[in-house]
């Protein structure tokens, strides 16, 4: 979408204002600023039409902005927008929505439009073989072996990349909850780990299985140590060499080079990002007969209906 130029000031507040609210909520990054940049598009359509002020918009109007939507063509690979880019449209609307509520600028009555039915096809999994293969991956570390690089240290990053599945595959957490997660947030005792920072700023608990258990005990007690300096407290679970917490970029980059070691060609033309680990996940679980609303809590959805995505994703796969 090229860059929409709005005449009226109060518009641009507004966006900008909305994406501070967003930011506030602890939304990834990504959300932050993509959700605001559509909330633009709603203003450029609202211009067009002669609606200059917020206290105009009504869920009748938000509507025939979604229908213009819907009937427009999408500008880099013609025919219409795809149902998925509609999905996040319908997103940032009704977050939008959210935020003039919160932010006492009007009341709006909750919006009401149907999300749109996504091709599960589109969504990319790793199968329960693959998962595996990551995770022996991690013991295959490079023995580039010097003063400068002794070989704890590259053990230390081996059981961090171990760490690292387990989070996000294991326990299913978005990319912003595993990189805000702090070392307090694992409850060792009751082998629960606590998201602190989820979606929205809601808190859900993640049990741990015996093995998530180990392979975390693991990096945090026998090699975590070994990034940091001595001298140095850091709360962060995942830290780097420089004893930091590692940036979400990192913990991604940790994943793509795992990804680069294997020699499995089918492995490597996928495209792997965190976020995958966690559609892996939700679809194993669904495979083992765990009930959806299980897995919704598991996941930190806030409705079913972003769950039942990978009930379509295992149809599809039965009839392949």
């Amino acid at each position: 979408m090229k860059k929409l130029i709005l005449k009226n000031r109060s518009y641009e507040y507004l966006q900008q204002s909305f994406r501070e609210w967003l930011d506030i909520l602890g939304y990834a990054e990504s959300t932050v600023y993509n959700l605001p940049n559509h909330i633009r598009e709603l203003f450029y359509y609202l211009e067009q039409n002669n609606i200059n002020h917020i206290k105009q918009l009504d869920n009748k109007r938000i509507k025939e902005y979604y229908n213009h939507l819907k009937s427009r063509s999408n500008e880099r690979q013609g025919g219409g927008l795809s149902n998925a880019y509609l999905n996040k449209h319908l997103q940032a609307l009704y977050k939008f929505t959210d935020y003039l509520r919160q932010s006492g600028r009007m009341v709006l009555p909750m919006l009401t439009i149907d999300w749109e039915a996504c091709d599960a096809s589109e969504i990319e999994t790793l199968t329960v073989a693959e998962i595996r293969e990551l995770y022996k991956l991690t013991e295959s570390y490079h023995h580039n072996i010097s003063r400068y690089n002794p070989k704890y240290l590259f053990e230390a990053i081996a059981s961090r990349d171990k760490a690292i599945l387990t989070v996000f595959y294991g326990c299913g957490l978005r990319r912003n909850e595993g990189h805000h997660l702090d070392i307090g947030d694992v409850y060792w005792d009751k082998q629960i780990l606590h998201v602190r920072r989820g979606k929205g700023y809601k808190e859900r608990f993640v049990p741990l299985n015996k093995t998530n258990l180990k392979y975390l005990e693991e990096y945090v007690y026998d090699y975590r140590p070994t990034l940091l300096n001595k001298d140095k407290r850091e709360e962060a679970f995942f830290v780097s060499s420089r004893s930091r917490r590692m940036d979400a970029q990192s913990i991604a980059l940790r994943l793509k080079l795992l990804q680069h070691r294997s020699n499995n060609i089918e492995l490597q033309q996928k495209n792997i990002r965190l976020h995958v680990l966690r559609h892996s996940i939700a679809t194993h679980l669904l495979q083992n007969g765990m009930p959806l609303e299980k897995i919704s809590r598991f996941l930190g959805h806030s409705s079913l209906e972003s769950t039942q995505v990978y009930t379509h994703l295992l149809e599809q796969q039965n009839d392949v």
